[in-house]
């Protein structure tokens, strides 16, 4: 009985939540990932094998090779969930503040500030930078990027605003690399600032808005 439910509460922890939530979405985008993991554990496993027949002790190689191969695999996987997080919500409304909410530490992000009736929008979010205004839609957006610093500069006058905007295009930001744009750019306030232009901004608000669910990457995955 005991361990029926130490099983059930190890299946139901948000962590086995989480992988298998990610898996499901890296499956629906990339369908040869399971074949892929499966390829890259029995190759790495092989090669350790191999290389313990070459020096005679292929069991002790076996061995030391078999976590070695359950973490090329997982760290093959977290790339490729990564990418396919991005991919499954790229071009959905709102899916840039679902990057920007995804960030865990140093960042607030307040979704949709600024939302037009094309459904370009604008998002507010404040870290240690300053304030980071993220526009993505038409390039209209840049218009309301700057009527919103505007509003923004009456409630938080002195504190440094920088204007993002999402896209592939020349002098945008790739939705995959928006986190790791706001998490690069310099510290300007103190922890202090930063808590006090929260609360600034905080009676401020947003709107409320649908945004695209699922298992988003804390940190953007390298892209090459």
């Amino acid at each position: 009985m005991f361990k029926r439910k130490a099983k059930e509460k190890k299946i139901k922890s948000p962590r086995f939540q989480t992988f298998r939530d990610a898996y499901k979405v890296t499956k629906s985008v990339k369908p040869w990932i399971s074949i892929a993991l499966i390829a890259i554990f029995l190759v790495t496993w092989a090669i350790g094998i191999a290389i313990g027949f070459a020096v005679d002790h292929p069991v002790y190689f076996g061995f030391i090779f078999l976590p070695l191969s359950l973490l090329t695999s997982l760290l093959f996987f977290t790339r490729q969930a990564g990418t396919a997080a991005y991919s499954s919500i790229e071009g959905q409304m709102g899916a840039g503040a679902s990057v920007l909410m995804a960030i865990r530490k140093g960042w607030t992000t307040t979704p949709a500030v600024a939302v037009a009736k094309n459904q370009d929008m604008v998002h507010r979010s404040v870290g240690r930078a300053g304030i980071v205004l993220t526009g993505e839609g038409s390039n209209a957006v840049n218009q309301m990027l700057n009527e919103e610093r505007k509003k923004t500069e009456r409630f938080a006058p002195g504190v440094p605003i920088a204007l993002v905007v999402v896209g592939d295009e020349n002098g945008k930001v790739p939705l995959r690399k928006l986190q790791k744009h706001l998490q690069r750019m310099p510290k300007k306030l103190t922890a202090h600032q930063m808590r006090e232009v929260r609360a600034r901004l905080k009676a401020v608000g947003g709107l409320s808005m649908p945004i695209p669910k699922g298992p988003m990457p804390t940190r953007a995955p390298k892209i090459r």
